[in-house]
């Protein structure tokens, strides 16, 4: 992925006017967190592999939620009411992952059909809630989350660095990270290893539904503005970014270090290429032919592991 990430911004910086300015660098830094932090959220259930096809839409009730307490709920109470708001995203997002992972650990259906029913469940109560609009004008404080900087550094980036730094460590440091990976490794080894699965996945999949409504209130503060629907073309786009950085579509194994990087592999292709005058579609028709490329190359070391 570093090589990957290297390459890209070598030819680009070649090929596209422009492409090393900061201008430009300072617009991708915006654009990738949102894509991101959704990918890590997916990256997770794939390493216990499983699946989450709601993320988006957890991340559109999340940003949902969020607004409604700053419009509704606590209008008027000024700026304390946004980390009260927030909270309230959060919660809502947590509270999805909670929900799909007691059902996968305690019914025992699979996780792609779980996630599926969840996906359009979410979907029909927010379309229901907001009539099929949406909600917009955010305070001035919260949408410095979405466009403001520090040092320079746009803070979408920031908080993008910051959930993957927190998720790496917990993945390779702690004890439920590492029955994350056994879980995907082999789950009946697992189950004879004293480790509780119906706990570990309620815990994965509730930390997905965190990621996801993080990514919820980036891009409600970046938009100003959340409907559902926001972000529906992300989903397909994680799974390949999670399999393009490494991880086993199996389970098992994945880091988020070359995740982070393949990310910002992919936002330099579409970048640069946008600075080409190439269409966007192109741009995703390239994506997909590295995931294939990837995947080709990787195929005889996943029959062995």
């Amino acid at each position: 992925m570093l090589a990957l990430l290297i390459v890209s911004i070598t030819v680009f910086s070649l090929m596209a006017p422009g492409f090393l300015s900061a201008g430009n660098f300072s617009s991708m830094a915006v654009q990738l967190p949102e894509l991101g932090i959704l990918s890590l959220a997916m990256f997770v259930p794939i390493i216990s592999g499983g699946l989450n096809l709601s993320v988006t839409y957890t991340a559109n009730i999340a940003g949902l939620t969020t607004a409604w307490l700053v419009k509704g709920a606590l209008v008027g109470a000024g700026i304390a009411a946004m980390p009260v708001a927030i909270a309230g995203g959060l919660v809502a997002g947590a509270l999805a992952g909670l929900t799909i992972g007691v059902i996968v650990a305690y019914v025992g259906a699979h996780p792609i059909l779980v996630t599926l029913g969840a996906m359009i469940f979410l979907r029909g109560l927010g379309e229901f809630v907001t009539r099929g609009g949406g909600i917009s004008g955010m305070p001035d404080a919260f949408q410095a989350m979405g466009s403001g900087s520090v040092f320079g550094i746009p803070i979408p980036m920031l908080i993008f660095l910051g959930a993957a730094a927190a998720l790496a460590y917990f993945m390779q440091f702690t004890r439920a990270g590492f029955s994350i990976h056994m879980l995907g490794s082999n789950l009946k080894a697992t189950e004879y290893s004293a480790i509780n699965v119906k706990k570990v996945l309620i815990i994965l999949y509730m930390i997905s539904g965190l990621l996801s409504a993080l990514a919820g209130m980036v891009m409600l503060a970046r938009f100003n503005s959340v409907r559902i629907g926001h972000g529906e073309s992300y989903l397909l786009i994680t799974v390949l970014a999670c399999f393009l950085a490494g991880s086993n579509p199996f389970g098992g194994f994945g880091r988020v270090l070359p995740l982070v990087l393949g990310l910002m592999s992919l936002q330099v292709i579409a970048s640069g290429m946008n600075l080409m005058g190439a269409s966007q579609h192109l741009a995703t028709a390239v994506w997909g032919g590295f995931l294939i490329i990837v995947m080709i190359v990787r195929a005889p070391f996943l029959k062995k592991s």
